[in-house]
């Protein structure tokens, strides 16, 4: 495994981390064991980076954590998020501290490395918010802040009220977004950019074909760019990346984790799996090199123009760039 540094002075952190969300059943129906033994598999190949958020089943992600991690604390860099329901007010100071201690005690932990807003409350200051996080840094509770999905003016307030070690927002061949503002941003500060769902949520896997193979109660159901006609576009997209990544005897999924990778140092990608031999594939994509003409060619594929479908729904959609 290789190593990247988050941020000018943040931690060093595996090229590759571990999105924990799937272990609380959004992407289908999810086995706490084996949700284990992924964790268990990520720290034997080095993958060092966990990534977990309070409502991700309601906690039930970060107790699935904790629980696989006990004993080897030391050796992970434990990220979880606050803030991130639907209502507004979370982000409040008198909110931040309970949050962080509730998480602390489903994690078994005392402290964590890198703290999130999950989303930036528009009705609270974010000067207010992290300068209730920065008292969790002075208490020894939080070694690290982050923020989540943020608008580029709302990460410089941020960063001029406690330095902010990273960013992490959604970032893949299919979501390129923050190429436009929000890594000249973080760049510029010298903040860690940490890219969710650099699979597409499983489209750049390859793994999907038809529609149908989604379960009923999928919550890609209400994105956009899994619906109908832009689904079955999309795919055909995927189809053309696997022909790239059978020149290089890899799948789809290591391919769109090498592109991600090969945007910048700065830059660390958290796919999200619950599956060891996943989690092995996943972590093996930080040895691939894609050459100048590789990159060219990808892009022709999957530019922002040629993917159908926003990201996520309108109420979603709403809550993000901040």
């Amino acid at each position: 495994m290789q190593y990247r540094r988050l941020g000018k002075q943040g931690p060093t952190v595996s090229a590759v981390g571990l999105g924990a969300m799937s272990f609380a059943s959004v992407y289908g129906s999810a086995e706490d064991a084996e949700s284990a033994a992924t964790i268990s598999r990520a720290l034997e190949l080095g993958v060092t980076f966990i990534d977990t958020a309070n409502i991700y089943g309601a906690g039930h992600s970060e107790e699935v954590v904790g629980r696989g991690i006990a004993g080897r604390r030391a050796d992970v860099v434990l990220a979880t998020k606050f803030g991130g329901g639907g209502g507004t007010g979370l982000g409040r100071r008198d909110k931040v501290r309970p949050a962080l201690e509730e998480s602390l005690s489903r994690l078994g932990t005392d402290y964590v490395d890198l703290y999130y807003l999950h989303r930036v409350d528009p009705s609270t200051p974010i000067e207010e918010t992290v300068g209730a996080m920065a008292d969790l840094v002075s208490a020894g509770l939080v070694r690290y802040l982050g923020l989540s999905e943020a608008a580029p003016e709302t990460i410089r307030r941020a960063h001029a009220t406690h330095p902010i070690t990273a960013l992490q927002t959604e970032y893949s061949m299919f979501s390129r977004e923050p190429e436009e503002a929000i890594l000249p941003a973080t760049r510029e500060l010298g903040i860690g950019f940490v890219a969710y769902s650099p699979l597409g949520r499983g489209m750049l896997t390859g793994h999907f074909q038809r529609l149908e193979e989604l379960p009923a109660d999928d919550w890609r159901r209400s994105v956009p760019r899994w619906q109908e006609d832009n689904f079955d576009h999309n795919v055909r997209l995927v189809s053309r990346l696997e022909e790239i990544a059978r020149r290089h005897a890899i799948t789809t999924a290591q391919l769109a984790l090498a592109w991600v990778l090969h945007q910048g140092e700065d830059i660390v990608p958290i796919p999200g799996t619950r599956k060891p031999e996943n989690l092995a594939a996943n972590a093996a994509a930080a040895d691939v090199t894609l050459s100048a003409e590789d990159l060219e060619e990808i892009d022709a594929v999957a530019s922002p123009d040629r993917v159908a479908g926003a990201r996520g729904a309108e109420a979603y959609m709403a809550r993000v760039n901040v």
